[in-house]
C-alpha cells in the first residue's frame, strides 16, 4: 500500500500523462498487430516518474520491482520484468517530448526573460580508465574541468531564464557527446538569440563571437574577466580590483545554474548513467530522469 497523499500524486501523473498523449503518441506509435496492448505506454511512463520521483528508485529493475510490490492493484497487466525493460527503452522521444512539454507548460511568472544563464554537465556512463562500450554512436571521451576527470558519456547543455535568488528556469535543454566544446553548442545554437544577456563562466568569452553578437543581435556574453595572455604586470595589477569586483558579481549571479545541476543530481541522479547498456537505455535515462525531477512542477 502506498499513503493516500502519494495515491493523489500518482493519479495527477497518470492524467497528466494521459492529457499530452494524444501528442505523445507519435513519439512513441507503434506499427504492428499489437498496437493497443493491455498495459499501455501512458502505464509504464507514469509507473517510471512517479517511482523515480517520488520512492526514489534509481533503475529499470528496481522501478519495476517496487511497481509489482505496491502498485499491482493499479497496474494490474504489468508482467515480467524483460517486457517491461523492452516497453520502457522504445519511449526515449517520448520522454524528449514530454521533458519540453513540461518546461513550457510550467514556466514560472518570476522568469527574466532577457537574461539567460547557461552551462554544461557531464553524464557519465564509465571512467575515461575504461574503453567506454555503451552507445558509442552517441557518446565518446571528454573531460570534465569541475571535477577534474576523463569520462565516456554524454554532456548536458543547459540554457535557462535567470529568476533572481531561485533555480534558473531551462528555456532549453541539449545533450552532446562528451567532447564536444561548450562554446560550439553556444554558437550553433544559442549565439542567434537577440536581445539578450547571458551570464557564462570563462569559456565562453570569446571576444568575436561576442562582439559580433553585440553588434548583429543587441545580445551581450558576460563571463569573469579572463587573463590576457603577454598582459604586462603592471597593468594586471592595475586592473585587478575592477577586474576581481566584476567577476565577483558574475559568479553570484552564475551561481544557481550550479545549483540547479546539484538539483538534478539530488533528485534524478542523472550523471551517473554506468548501468545503462545501450543507446536507447541511455536516452530513456537523460530525457526519463529528467523528467521525472521537473515532473514535481505539474503536481
Amino acid at each position: 500500500m502506498i499513503s493516500r497523499d502519494k495515491d493523489h500524486k500518482l493519479i495527477s501523473i497518470y492524467f497528466y500523462i494521459c492529457d499530452k498523449f494524444e501528442e505523445l503518441q507519435f513519439y512513441c506509435e507503434r506499427f504492428s498487430n499489437n498496437k493497443e496492448p493491455e498495459f499501455t505506454d501512458q502505464e509504464i511512463m507514469t509507473i517510471y516518474l512517479y517511482t523515480m520521483h517520488h520512492e526514489g528508485h534509481r533503475t529499470a529493475k528496481q522501478v519495476h520491482r517496487f511497481a509489482l510490490e505496491y502498485l499491482k492493484s493499479w497496474f494490474p497487466k504489468i508482467g515480467s520484468y524483460q517486457a517491461f525493460n523492452n516497453r520502457l527503452n522504445r519511449l526515449g522521444g517520448a520522454f524528449t517530448r514530454l521533458v519540453e512539454m513540461l518546461l513550457t507548460d510550467f514556466q514560472p511568472d518570476d522568469c527574466l526573460l532577457g537574461q539567460s544563464l547557461l552551462d554544461s554537465m557531464p553524464i557519465i556512463t564509465c571512467s575515461g580508465k575504461r574503453s567506454g562500450k555503451v552507445a558509442r554512436e552517441v557518446t565518446d571521451k571528454g573531460y570534465c574541468s569541475t571535477k577534474g576527470i576523463y569520462y565516456y558519456g554524454l554532456k548536458l547543455h543547459l540554457l535557462g531564464f535567470r529568476r533572481v535568488g531561485k533555480l534558473p528556469h531551462p528555456e532549453q535543454i541539449l545533450f552532446t557527446a562528451a567532447s564536444v566544446n561548450d562554446v560550439t553548442v553556444f554558437k550553433d545554437a544559442w549565439s542567434g538569440i537577440e536581445d539578450r544577456t547571458f551570464w557564462g563562466d570563462k569559456i565562453y568569452f570569446v571576444s568575436e563571437l561576442n562582439q559580433y553578437m553585440l553588434e548583429h543581435q543587441s545580445s551581450e556574453m558576460l563571463t569573469p574577466v579572463k587573463a590576457v595572455k603577454g598582459m604586462p604586470d603592471v597593468i594586471k595589477q592595475r586592473l585587478k580590483a575592477a577586474d576581481d569586483l566584476f567577476s565577483t558579481a558574475v559568479s553570484k549571479v552564475r551561481q544557481p545554474i550550479e545549483a540547479i545541476f546539484n538539483w538534478l543530481i539530488q533528485k534524478a541522479d542523472i550523471q551517473n548513467a554506468s548501468k545503462v547498456r545501450s543507446t536507447k537505455g541511455l536516452m530513456v535515462h537523460a530525457f526519463g530522469r529528467l523528467a521525472s525531477a521537473f515532473i514535481a512542477l505539474a503536481i
